[in-house]
């Protein structure tokens, strides 16, 4: 199998990032990306950056999940959704954690969609609305 041409740089150290780690960052900047702030990218982004530090309701969720994958499905054809679900946690915590179930297709960038293999991606948002992608 051909080597995984993903390439990037971590935003906050500087390091060279490539294959998984690099789709949790591209993931993580796409989630934390208001829609219209990218002038020649319109609608990259998700609602999730409106969410935070509001209290979200049980029929808000919906919407947020259906953001998130959205955005997924069409900005990151490295990572295929196939289930979210909530992580548990107390719901008065001010905390959402999310569990996404997917197919990993590093190569998908250069057309080739064969899925590597199966991945959790773990987001984990703080009452201090840092959000983390593993």
């Amino acid at each position: 199998m051909a080597q995984d041409p993903s390439f990037g740089i971590d935003p906050h150290t500087g390091r060279a990032l490539t294959g998984w780690e690099h789709v949790c960052s591209c993931i993580r900047d796409m989630l934390m990306t208001r829609f219209g702030a990218r002038l020649m990218r319109e609608w990259y982004g998700t609602f999730l950056p409106d969410a935070l530090g509001r209290n979200i309701t049980r029929g808000e969720m919906l919407p947020v999940f259906a953001s998130i994958t959205s955005a997924i499905d069409l900005w990151e054809p490295r990572f295929e959704v196939i289930e979210v679900a909530i992580d548990g946690g107390d719901s008065g915590s001010g905390e959402l954690s999310l569990i996404i179930r997917g197919h990993y297709r590093p190569r998908a960038l250069l057309g080739d969609v064969s899925v590597r293999s199966r991945r959790d991606l773990s987001i984990s948002l703080g009452a201090d609305e840092n959000l983390t992608v593993r």
